[in-house]
């Protein structure tokens, strides 16, 4: 039974990666905003321009999730500890 469920899985990932090797030999795939959004932009006259802060170019966009994925997870740890470490303490007394 397991080797029947591994097979099958096999075969569907050798099928997904052929699926994706021939998609990517076809070309880059458009998102949603280059196939949709971008068609009614310009079918109601709105061409796109430059945006405000770039995050294109260099690290910046890299950096920006970086620093703010460290800074929740700091305070994450810090309320984890808060609530769950002296909430039992104070539990304890409540007897």
């Amino acid at each position: 039974m397991k080797i029947n469920k591994l097979i099958i899985n096999l075969v569907l990932l050798i099928c997904l990666c052929l699926a994706f090797h021939v998609k990517a030999e076809e070309g880059k795939w458009d998102g949603v905003d280059a196939k949709v959004v971008e068609k009614y932009a310009k079918m109601y006259g709105r061409e796109p321009k430059e945006p405000i802060i770039n995050t294109d170019q260099g690290d910046l966009l890299l950096f920006v999730f970086t620093f703010f994925g460290a800074l929740g997870g700091f305070i994450m740890g810090y309320n984890f500890r808060r609530v769950f470490k002296e909430q039992k303490d104070s539990d304890c007394v409540r007897t």
